[in-house]
Order: structure tokens, then sequence, then C-alpha cells
């Protein structure tokens, strides 16, 4: 009889001891989540730098013959980004508020806004004057702005699923919004990319 209530109180030590262990491990997704924007910024800093050495060695750039770009879309698709990123910090500030209604609210502007960057830029690509393998400069604004445009989707789907989980009960609040802020610092990382790209592409 001792040795079982020994053996029991020895149990609910060892329970305690690895849940007070469990407790206190520190929480490294967000170092995580970092690390990996670290290294798509330098994915994409090999394509700048691909780009700006194209664009050294040519002797005319864009190459003769290539119709100039338009700004009038891209600016206005480079205000709705940049806007957005105001847009979703407002959810996040909503959540650790515990307003969830407001964290839908933010977040659901957000998909919009970032829906409808993705459509001004189908519609450009629909009425540039060239293709994919018209010439060197044709090539890499498809394949950056394309892998940008990939990024901002992915941005899109991560903030609609923190939307549908938002729909379950206390699934995100004070004290849990991991998913709000992952989604925000993701986006936040889509804005600053396409601000290099539009300063590289149409800018310059």
């Amino acid at each position: 009889m001792q040795g079982s209530i020994s053996d029991k109180t020895q149990i609910n030590i060892e329970t305690d001891t690895h849940g007070s262990h469990h407790e206190a491990h520190p929480d490294f997704r967000i170092f995580g989540l970092i690390v990996f924007l670290v290294a798509e910024g330098m994915i994409f800093l090999g394509l700048f730098i691909a780009y700006l050495a194209f664009r050294s060695m040519a002797p005319e750039w864009p190459p003769a013959g290539t119709p100039k770009l338009e700004l009038m879309l891209p600016g206005i698709n480079t205000v709705i980004l940049l806007s957005s990123s105001l847009v979703i910090h407002q959810a996040d500030t909503a959540i650790k508020k515990n307003d969830v209604k407001g964290l839908q609210l933010w977040f659901g502007l957000t998909a919009l806004m970032g829906i409808i960057f993705l459509g001004g830029q189908l519609y450009e690509y629909s009425h540039l004057e060239f293709g994919l393998r018209t010439n060197l400069f044709a090539s890499t604004f498809y394949v950056l702005t394309g892998f940008h445009g990939l990024h901002v989707t992915v941005g899109v789907l991560l903030i609609l699923s923190v939307l549908w989980r938002s729909i379950k009960s206390e699934h995100y609040g004070t004290q849990n919004h991991f998913g709000v802020e992952a989604a925000e610092i993701y986006w936040h990382f889509v804005d600053v990319i396409w601000v290099l790209l539009f300063i590289l592409l149409y800018l310059l």
C-alpha cells in the first residue's frame, strides 16, 4: 500500500516537473518566421543583384524597341499595398485588446486589398506589349514581379486562414494571437519587397 502511494507521489512529482518545464519552454515561433523571411529575402536579393548586373552590362536598358512601362497602374497598386500594411496593423492592435470582430474586419479589408493588388498585376500583364521571352529585361521583369505576386498570394491565403480560424470562439485573444502576428509580419515583408521592386523596375 505504501509502495503504491509512493509510486503515485513520484508520478505526480514527475508530471508537475514536466509540466513546469513545458510551460517555461521559450516560444521560438516568431524567431523561426523571421529566419524564414530572411531566407526569402536572400532569394530576392539574389534576383535584385542579377537584375542590376544585367542592367549595368547592357549597352541600353531596357533594350531598344521595348515598350515603356506605364506608371499609373503600378503606382495605384503601390498605394494599395502600402495602405494595407496600415490596415493589417489595426487588426493586430484589435486582437491585443481582445476585439475579435475588429480583427476580422481589418483582416478582411487587408485580404481584399491584396486581391485587388493581384488583380491589378494580372491586368497589367494582359496589357503589356512584351512577353516573357521578348528580351532580357522582359524576362527579369516577369520573374521579379511574378515571384513577388506568388508571395502576395501566399500572404492572402495566410490572412484568410487566420480569418477562418477566428470564427472559432476564443481561438484568438489577448494571450493567444501568434497567427495574427505571423500574418502581419509576413505582409510587411511583402510590402517592403514591392517597394524595392517598384523603384528598380519602374523608377530607375
